[in-house]
C-alpha cells in the first residue's frame, strides 16, 4: 500500500502547467514544509523539517493556483511516486514527488490571512495569561452553565 498524508506550509506560491494535447490539464508543483515531530535542529533548538514536493493534477491542481500561497498550512494525502531523469550534464537525477488525491486547508480563513495568528476572535478584557476568564466574586457556582 501506498499512501501519504502530510500536514506542513506551503515555502512558495504553486508553479502550475497546463498540459497539450486535446484536453489540456492543469499540473499545479508545490512544496511542502513538513515539521519533524519531536526533532530539534542540533545547532539552534529550533524545529527541523523536510521540504516535500507535491504534484496536483487537473482540478486539484486548478484548485491549488486559485487558493493556495505561500505560508499557508495545508494537508494533503496521496501517493509517493519516484522517477528519475538524465539532465543535461548527462548525470542521472532521482526524484521523490507526493502525487496529491486530496488537499485541503488546515488553518482557518482568519488564521491564513493573518499569518496564523487568529486576530478575528476579540480576547476578552478579563482573561488570564493562560486563557481562561475570571469568575467575578460573588458568582456561585449555581449559576454557572456547568458542573
Amino acid at each position: 500500500m501506498n499512501r501519504v498524508i502530510l500536514m506542513g506550509r506551503l515555502t512558495r506560491d504553486p508553479e502550475v502547467r497546463y498540459s497539450q494535447g486535446e484536453r489540456s490539464m492543469a499540473i499545479s508543483r508545490y512544496t511542502l514544509a513538513v515539521d519533524r515531530r519531536g526533532r530539534r535542529n542540533q545547532d539552534n533548538g529550533e524545529q527541523s523539517a523536510d521540504f516535500i514536493n507535491c504534484v496536483a493534477f487537473d482540478r486539484a491542481g486548478e484548485f491549488a493556483e486559485k487558493y493556495f500561497h505561500q505560508g499557508m498550512r495545508v494537508l494533503v494525502s496521496g501517493r509517493i511516486q519516484t522517477s528519475n531523469y538524465t539532465n543535461k550534464e548527462g548525470k542521472k537525477v532521482y526524484t521523490t514527488d507526493v502525487i496529491v488525491d486530496d488537499q485541503e486547508f488546515a488553518d482557518s480563513k482568519g488564521a491564513a490571512s493573518n499569518g496564523n495568528q487568529s486576530q478575528d476572535r476579540p480576547v476578552p478584557t478579563n482573561a488570564v495569561g493562560d486563557g481562561f476568564m475570571n469568575i467575578p466574586d460573588g458568582v456561585e457556582d449555581e449559576g454557572l452553565p456547568f458542573n
